[in-house]
């Protein structure tokens, strides 16, 4: 059915009621990851991972957008969001929105996950429950493992209250001492180093039905707590409660200023574990007032010691009922129980790749064997992840580049990777084998600089060529450069992504990729990376649309040309798949383009502000999210353009960020058969019935079942079954 053709009037598009707050958005798609943990078609164990996601998800928030707007109340900013809200009205939303939320996650988790993982065999018991036997085993591990690194540290005027590191499980534990009447505090950090859920061993298992438990075991908070005597010996123990404290995690970096970035990242990451204003206390929900007002006197910041309290609000105070830090439920994703899973997925490579022969032991081609470059000259591949295979395909490009000797330099931006990375390996092996070696490798990647600072050093140690970006711009394009002799002349060789060179988050993201040896785009990524490497005002390119120098532009004018064929009485259609929709321009265009009766279609996973749906403004834009195994990361972004259609993919999402403050790089799809396959991936998932959510005009997002007598449709299953023809 043909949507709505409204004729423009004038309207102010920039008025606040036609925006959504990015935060509460935010929360709503945090919600919908929490609602697969409810969902019983999700597997047991795969709904503990949606709860610890979940957890882990809202962490990150804390750390990052809770901080950042405290951080603006204290500041005294009084500027408007777009959708008309100041800091301190956001903090309360925010407040109102999560409590429920997090009441409802452990609610879920005591009372519907905990008796279902029973029904399975998997006990995670409270060491109350627990028979003597169980006991004795545990206070023999107590006495073994955990008690000979446990530090009880009193907290009286002789002893100032230690820095509490963020996130980690702590015991506030009440003492009185029997010769003096005192009553006194002590706090017992919980050892990250051990494991968060301890297995009893097989003979000390739950049996039922004459069988054996799969997994029996008791949180290392309750061993520790139920041995506490151990700690204080001569002192009575009168209570204790579990507590936890979340600090701003973003790091204070003036990069002008810094004459070594690596060194200033390091140092602020030193403070981050302990110095960083504290922006939430979750705490146990039998806690008295009196313990609670005693945590009150946390230090809040090493960076500012004359602050001595935490200056938190109630709002910013969680009751825990039950088990707390669930993310730590991720462990239980290891059990070997695969009917509680999700099928096991082997990935593919795509049609034009199968007839590369199987790799060498270092990962190169064999003798007589077609190799990665000869099958790229022929066609640029689209490769798409987890449905294609990481390893065969990118991972294999940037070995067999590294192994070649015909290869003469190789060039990477480095954002996130895994600590044992393949392709760093890779690169390390191409620069001692004599290559021209460079990675640039951003430092500022958040909450992997470690990881990355780490390799770094190991990548220069090996005589690659490092550099950590532009002073004020984040690096997150994803591209790969291959500069190879090939018959008497130079080709470059080229991979353009969506997502991180990282094999392990590729088997759980899905992202996008070209592969190709077009001049143009080898053309475009070596001014690129003389740009990022050396000194450059480089503001054009062949093909590529580039951030923050031509990608806003070139988008803002892709969506007024379908604007404007409206306006001429030909049809407009866009359909852009990103994982959010923050900026005010595009949403602004994208309003004016409903206005004239463009279709526009948004696959936009977490964060969107856009309004959709409302009458004479956004009538005929629809904005799904999807949900699911894997998470949609990809972004894709097409323009009918009166036939002559356009597609692009790249790095970028539709945020200021992307577009002001970051590299970032899109390419456009130019193989006629590679474009119909990006066009037939946004049609399946705009059908999907089963993981998909549609956003309603008032901010609420209703999932999509299917109807009487239709096919269930899972746009993540559909393209596996696809790959694997």
């Amino acid at each position: 059915m043909a949507r709505r053709k409204t004729a423009p009037t004038e309207i102010n598009l920039t008025d606040s009621q036609y925006y959504f707050n990015r935060e509460l958005s935010w929360l709503e798609f945090n919600n919908r990851v929490l609602h697969e943990a409810f969902d019983p078609r999700t597997p047991l164990l795969e709904r503990l991972k949606f709860l610890a996601i979940f957890s882990s998800n809202l962490d990150e928030f804390f750390m990052v957008r809770v901080a950042a707007l405290k951080q603006q109340v204290e500041a005294g900013v009084s500027q408007l969001t777009p959708d008309g809200r100041t800091p301190q009205e956001q903090l309360d939303l925010i407040s109102q929105r999560l409590r429920p939320m997090v009441v409802q996650q452990h609610q879920h988790f005591e009372q519907a996950i905990r008796p279902q993982m029973a029904a399975h065999g998997i006990y995670l018991l409270d060491y109350i429950d627990l028979n003597q036997e169980q006991r004795s085993y545990l206070q023999n591990y107590f006495q073994e493992q955990i008690f000979p690194v446990l530090t009880p540290l009193a907290i009286d005027p002789s002893h100032p209250f230690p820095h509490i590191s963020t996130l980690s499980l702590n015991l506030a534990v009440v003492i009185k001492d029997p010769v003096t009447e005192d009553e006194l505090f002590a706090r017992v950090k919980v050892p990250n180093i051990l494991p968060r859920f301890l297995a009893l061993p097989d003979h000390l298992k739950v049996h039922e039905h004459g069988t054996v438990a799969a997994w029996t075991g008791v949180p290392l908070e309750q061993v520790i707590a139920h041995n506490l005597d151990a700690l204080f010996p001569g002192m009575n123990v009168q209570e204790y409660y579990l507590f936890r404290v979340t600090r701003d995690g973003d790091l204070e970096l003036e990069e002008d200023e810094a004459d070594d970035l690596l060194l200033a990242i390091e140092q602020e990451l030193r403070k981050r574990r302990f110095g960083g204003s504290v922006v939430r206390l979750e705490v146990q929900a039998s806690m008295p007032a009196s313990v609670r007002e005693w945590l009150l006197k946390i230090p809040c910041s090493v960076r500012d010691p004359e602050n001595k309290d935490m200056d938190l609000c109630e709002s910013d105070i969680y009751e825990i009922e039950g088990l707390m830090c669930l993310r730590d439920l991720m462990s239980f994703l290891g059990l070997p129980l695969p009917d509680l899973k999700d099928p096991p997925w082997s990935s593919s490579v795509p049609a034009r790749l199968r007839r590369l022969g199987e790799p060498t032991e270092d990962g190169g081609a064999a003798d007589g064997e077609e190799d990665m470059f000869s099958l790229i000259r022929k066609h640029d591949v689209l490769v798409h992840h987890p449905y294609h295979s990481f390893s065969r395909t990118v991972q294999r490009f940037i070995t067999e580049a590294a192994q070649d000797p015909n290869v003469l330099a190789i060039k990477m931006t480095l954002y996130r990777t895994s600590g044992d990375s393949p392709i760093l390996n890779a690169l390390i092996m191409a620069a001692e084998n004599g290559k021209q070696v460079a990675a640039l490798v951003e430092l500022k990647a958040r909450f992997d600089e470690a990881n990355n600072i780490n390799w770094a050093r190991k990548l220069e140690r090996s005589g690659v060529h490092v550099v950590y970006g532009l002073v004020g711009l984040k690096t997150h394009t994803k591209v790969v450069l291959v500069v190879r002799q090939d018959e008497g002349r130079i080709r470059r060789y080229v991979h353009i992504g969506t997502g991180n060179y990282n094999p392990k988050t590729a088997r759980l993201y899905t992202d996008l990729g070209l592969l190709s040896c077009r001049e143009d785009l080898g053309a475009d990524l070596t001014d690129l990376f003389n740009h990022l490497t050396g000194y450059s005002r480089q503001r054009s390119y062949r093909k590529l649309l580039v951030a923050p120098v031509s990608l806003r532009d070139r988008m803002l004018a892709l969506i007024h040309r379908e604007t404007d064929n409206a306006k001429a009485g030909g049809s407009g259609r866009i359909v852009a798949k990103m994982n959010a929709l923050v900026d005010q321009q595009i949403i602004v265009a994208l309003y004016e383009a409903s206005q004239v009766g463009v279709q526009v279609d948004l696959i936009v996973r977490g964060m969107c502000c856009l309004r959709p749906g409302v009458p004479g403004i956004s009538d005929n834009i629809r904005v799904i999210s999807i949900v699911g195994r894997f998470l949609e990361h990809s972004r894709i972004f097409y323009f009918y353009n009166q036939g002559q259609e356009e597609i692009f993919i790249g790095s970028a999402d539709w945020m200021p960020r992307n577009l002001n403050r970051r590299v970032e790089a899109v390419v456009p799809i130019e193989d006629p058969a590679l474009a119909k396959d990006l066009q037939e991936i946004l049609a399946i998932m705009l059908s999907d019935n089963r993981q998909s959510w549609d956003l309603q005009p008032d901010g609420r997002y209703i999932q999509r079942r299917p109807v009487a007598d239709t096919p269930e449709q899972n746009s993540q299953r559909v393209l596996m079954e696809l790959v694997q023809q």
